[in-house]
This record gives structure tokens, C-alpha cells and sequence, in this order.
């Protein structure tokens, strides 16, 4: 597929993992583990890194309960870095104080923000905040819509199943000057890029096992649908995890190991899936969605996916699992100074 260099973006996320202090080995305590988090953020900023962008969960193992608040805190300590969430649990959560919370972001970030909506891989939102899972799918629906209304319309009339009824209502305070950037997180689900297109949003896979080139129906249904749909094709972006290490491929390899096989081991015991073997792993680092490596060895797997799929926008994942503080910032640091520029090297090469 064509790939144009020039507007390619490169971001990092992260889910709050919460990580290890290099001193003991020991977990951070979550006042610790936030304040890092910050710290990472601006070392991504520092380092010229497009995107920096915070998921949402509400686990043990996870500090990031309210990312728009650590997104906040970012906004005043960083000076070009877009500040998105990934994702945004929107089926659990209020349109309207969520459009509110976003627009906040953007003023105080001098137009930084973005939004990932989702419905959320992890589902523990939803008894916390009084919702029943029964809904999952028509909850999204239904908020989207309304989210929708609340950045396209001055002054909207709604009435829904699951939303407050509004008429002739204007939110406070206005997105100013240009249109936030909404993108929908899609892992799987054809339902939902079809959503993405009917709405003109932008399209983030999260692509966390198995080949990236098995998504590539789904990028030509989101374009067939928003030809159909006559809306605009927006940016398309993928999501997967990664650790980076210099020139040592065995040492990634077992940083991965360890801590990634952890969290998936972990979520697997709340959906039944089996503990990861490792040739899964192997699998998912030779092969599938995981970017573990060296410089060499991950510039070349992101250079790749993003040929195959055409795509404009990589994030990495970095930190799943916890990882040492030390890890963690080489990933970044790694990623920002060495992996970027060979990525575009490697792509000027393959396409001119």
C-alpha cells in the first residue's frame, strides 16, 4: 500500500500498568506509579514523540482510573505532544460530562486533545457505575450518537433508552478554532468499523495477537463504508504492545516474557483463555503483535506493518505488565531517538 512518510505520526501508550522501582524490584505504590507516568509523558514530549495517549481502567493492576486528569496535568508541563486517551469507556460514562472534560483538556492544552472512544476490552466500568453488561453494545450506540451531536452541534435536542433528554441545550465551554479529533477503538468487531465510517471518526485497531495484515479487510470496509456513507476517511492507526532494548533482541525477549505474559496471564483468568505458552510467544514476537526487540528488530516489524496496512499512525504500547522504571524509559527513549527515524529511513527506501 502507498505510504506517505510525511504524515506519518508515531505515538505511545500506555494503560497504567503500574510499574517496578528500580532500587528494590518492588511495585510502585499507585502515588508513585502516577507520578511516573507523568514523567514518561514528558520525556515523550522532550523527545519529539507525536502522541502520548493514557487508557482507562479500573483494576487492581492499573493506576489510570481518570486519564483525562493525568492528560491535564500533562497539558500544563508539555508543549507540543497531543494528549489522547486510549480508550475512553464511553458505554460507562456520560456524553455530555465527557464531551465537558474534553473540551477543558483541549483549552488548557491550546488545541492538544484527542479522544479514543471504546467500549472497552475490560468491563469492570460498568456494575461501578451502575450499568448492565446486557446493554454493552447498545449503551455505545446510543452514546455515540449523542457524543456525536455534542461536537458537531452549537445547541442540540436529544432523547434516548440509556441518555438524559435535552432540548435545545448548549454545552459549556465550546470546542474553539478546529474540530476535536475522535477516533474509535476497534479490536475485532465489523460492527464497529462500520460505525467509525458512519460518523467520519478516525479508526485505531488495537491490535494485541496475531498478524497485522489480518486486519486488512477491515481498513477496506472502513473506506468502502465511508464512501458509501459519504463521510471522510480519517486517519488510520494501529496499537500494539512493545519493549526495546539497543542491540539485544534475548533481552527484550525476556523483559516480554516475564512481564507481558503476566498481564495476559492475569486477564486470561477472568475470560477463560488459556495461560500464554511460549510458543504463543514466540509467535506474537517473530510474527504477531508484539514489537520486542532490538532497534533493528522492532524499526523493521513497525516499517512492515505499516507498509501492509497503509496506515498512518503506529502507537506502542509500552509498560504492560509493570516493568522497571528503567525498562520502561529505555522503551521510550529507544522508540523516540532510534526507532522512529529508521522506521522513515526504511519506508523512504521501500517507497521513495
Amino acid at each position: 500500500m502507498t505510504v506517505d512518510i510525511e504524515k506519518l505520526e508515531f505515538g505511545l501508550d500506555t494503560f497504567g500498568d503500574v510499574a517496578y522501582r528500580d532500587r528494590d524490584e518492588q511495585k510502585m505504590s499507585y502515588r508513585e506509579s502516577l507520578q511516573n507516568i507523568l514523567k514518561e509523558g514528558r520525556l515523550a514530549d522532550s523527545l519529539g514523540i507525536d502522541i502520548f495517549a493514557l487508557g482507562e481502567h479500573h483494576r487492581e493492576e492499573y493506576s489510570i482510573s481518570s486519564p483525562e486528569i493525568m492528560l491535564g496535568a500533562l497539558a500544563s508541563t508539555t508543549k507540543n505532544i497531543k494528549l489522547s486517551t486510549a480508550v475512553t469507556v464511553l458505554s460507562s460514562d456520560d456524553p455530555v460530562r465527557v464531551y465537558e472534560r474534553f473540551a477543558t483538556l483541549d483549552g488548557i492544552s491550546n488545541g492538544r486533545a484527542q479522544i479514543i472512544l471504546g467500549r472497552g476490552s475490560f468491563t469492570e466500568s460498568y456494575p461501578l457505575f451502575g450499568y448492565d453488561l446486557k446493554n454493552y453494545d447498545d449503551l455505545f450506540v446510543e452514546k455515540v450518537g449523542l457524543f456525536n451531536e455534542l461536537i458537531t452541534k452549537d445547541k442540540l435536542s436529544w432523547e434516548g433508552k440509556y441518555t438524559q433528554k435535552l432540548t435545545d441545550v448548549t454545552v459549556y465551554p465550546r470546542i474553539e478554532q478546529h474540530k476535536l479529533p475522535v477516533f474509535i477503538g476497534v479490536g475485532g468487531t465489523p460492527e464497529s468499523v462500520l460505525r467509525t465510517a458512519y460518523y467520519g471518526y478516525s479508526l485505531m485497531l488495537a491490535i494485541i495477537s496475531g498478524e497485522a495484515s489480518r486486519f486488512e479487510p477491515y481498513i477496506e470496509l472502513y473506506q468502502k463504508a465511508a464512501a458509501e456513507y459519504r463521510t471522510k476517511v480519517g486517519q488510520i492507526g494501529v496499537h500494539s504492545h512493545g519493549i526495546i532494548t539497543l542491540d539485544d533482541d534475548q533481552k527484550a525477549y525476556d523483559i516480554g516474557w516475564k512481564y507481558i505474559k503476566k498481564s495476559m496471564d492475569k486477564v486470561g483468568l477472568d475470560r477463560g483463555w488459556p495461560t500464554m505458552t511460549k510458543e504463543r510467544y514466540d509467535f506474537e514476537v517473530t510474527k504477531g503483535a508484539y514489537y520486542v526487540g532490538s532497534v533493528q528488530t522492532v524499526a523493521k516489524k513497525i516499517a512492515q506493518t505499516i507498509s501492509e496496512l497503509g496506515i498512518s499512525r503506529f502507537d506502542l504500547v509500552y509498560g504492560t505488565g509493570g516493568q522497571l522504571e528503567s525498562d520502561r524509559r529505555r522503551t521510550i527513549e529507544l522508540y523516540a531517538t532510534k526507532v522512529i527515524p529508521l522506521v522513515k529511513d526504511i519506508l523512504r527506501k521501500q517507497h521513495g
